[in-house]
Formats: structure tokens, sequence, C-alpha cells
């Protein structure tokens, strides 16, 4: 995003601080002000965030298990703007037929942040009820990977399940979840 204007930058803080007001209850002890002034020098990560919310993620602070404060992908989907991929590109690669548009690992990659893993989106169904319709790839141990499988999760009957699949499966309701460190 070359063209990151001044008025970009200020609707960008103007809907993250709303968000972050609206859901205090992912980020108990947390104030606006600390966020802020960690955002406010660092044009690469408002960049990230920008495209985070562009493709539908809703970004959020949540504060991890390990203490260490995040943006969170917490829309209540997965993001609309990142699904139907499959899980990396070496799945894409073996796609003989109908492969989509590109890779999960990929996209986050792209766009700066990490994919969740297990424990991570465990927690951040702590702190809200997502993926109750559509589901999400999170980090697949290397194990798994390289037997051609990859991991994804989604909340049903109020209960977080962690499936499998081949990585190069896609599905118009599958996308990722991502977050960038603060």
């Amino acid at each position: 995003m070359a063209n990151f204007s001044t008025g970009d930058r200020n609707e960008l803080f103007a809907i993250l601080e709303a968000r972050f007001h609206t859901h205090m209850e992912r980020h108990p002890n947390v104030v606006w002000s600390d966020v802020f002034t960690k955002l406010e020098t660092n044009s690469n990560k408002l960049i990230i965030l920008s495209e985070m919310e562009r493709t539908g993620g809703e970004p959020d602070v949540i504060r991890l298990p390990n203490g260490a404060l995040a943006f969170c992908d917490c829309s209540p989907e997965s993001p609309s703007g990142r699904r139907s991929l499959c899980y990396d590109d070496a799945a894409l690669a073996a796609r003989k037929k109908n492969k989509p548009d590109g890779s999960a690992v990929a996209s986050a990659e792209k766009m700066g942040i990490e994919l969740l893993d297990e424990a991570t989106y465990r927690h951040l169904q702590t702190l809200g009820s997502f993926d109750l319709k559509t589901s999400s790839w999170i980090a697949t141990p290397e194990a798994i990977r390289q037997k051609g499988g990859a991991l994804f999760c989604d909340r049903r009957y109020d209960h977080i399940f962690v499936y499998h699949n081949g990585a190069d499966s896609y599905y118009a309701a599958r996308g990722f979840r991502g977050m960038l460190i603060l």
C-alpha cells in the first residue's frame, strides 16, 4: 500500500480504536493510548493492519497467553477476503486441476502476519465465538504437512474442533486467521 495517506492512517486508527473500545473483553487492563503509541511510529505495522482490515479480518488487540499483545483477526467468520485458498504453495503447485488463487501460508507471509497455531486459535475462542459457519486453516506441524495434510479449526456445538484435510483442498467457507505481534 504505497499510497498510505494521512487520511487513510487516520481512518484506520478510528476503526481500530472504535473496535478496541467496543470489545474490551478481548484485552482487559490494556489502554488504547499504549497501543496507539506502539503503532503511530511504525508505518509497516499500520500497512499490515490496513491489509488485515481490507481483507475482512477486523483486527483487534488481544493479550496472548505469554502476555504479549497482538492484533488478531477477530471477524466473526473467517476473513471473507482470505477464503478459497489451499494450505501452502507446495500444495498449490501439486494440484493439477481447479487450482485456487493462492495459499493461506503464502498470503499470510505476503501480508506480514502469522497464521494462528492451534493454541492461539483456542485462546482466541476464549475471547468470543468465532467461525460458527466457516473454518480457518491453522499453522500445521511439519510431521503432518510432510504426509500431505494440513489442519483447520472451527467452532460448532460450543466446542472448538481441530480437523485435518489434504493441504491442497480449498473451500469457499475456509480461510485463515492471522496475527501481528505488537
